[in-house]
C-alpha cells in the first residue's frame, strides 16, 4: 500500500496533474478550448481513477493497522477528486 499511495498517488499523481494543468492553461491562452479540455481532463482524470483504484485495492490487502488503510483511501479519494475538478 505504501508504494501505491506515496509513489503513484502522491508523487506521480501530483506531477501528472501539474503537467496537465500547465498544458491546459497554455492551450486556453492559445484559444484552443477543446484541446485544453481534452488535455486537462482527458489525461488527468483517467490517471486519477486508476491511481485511486490501485490504492483502494492495495489498502484492502494491507496487513497493518486498518486505520492506515482507511486513511490512505480517504486521502487518495479526496486528493484525486480535488485534482480532477481543479
Amino acid at each position: 500500500m505504501n508504494e501505491a499511495f506515496w509513489t503513484w498517488t502522491v508523487t506521480v499523481g501530483l506531477l501528472v496533474n501539474i503537467a496537465t494543468s500547465i498544458l491546459f492553461l497554455v492551450l486556453i491562452l492559445q484559444e484552443q478550448p477543446l484541446a485544453a479540455m481534452l488535455v486537462g481532463y482527458g489525461l488527468s482524470a483517467p490517471y486519477n481513477i486508476v491511481a485511486t483504484v490501485g490504492v483502494w485495492r492495495s489498502a484492502t490487502r494491507y496487513g497493518g493497522p486498518s486505520l492506515y488503510a482507511n486513511l490512505a483511501r480517504i486521502v487518495t479519494v479526496t486528493l484525486m477528486a480535488g485534482l480532477t475538478l481543479t
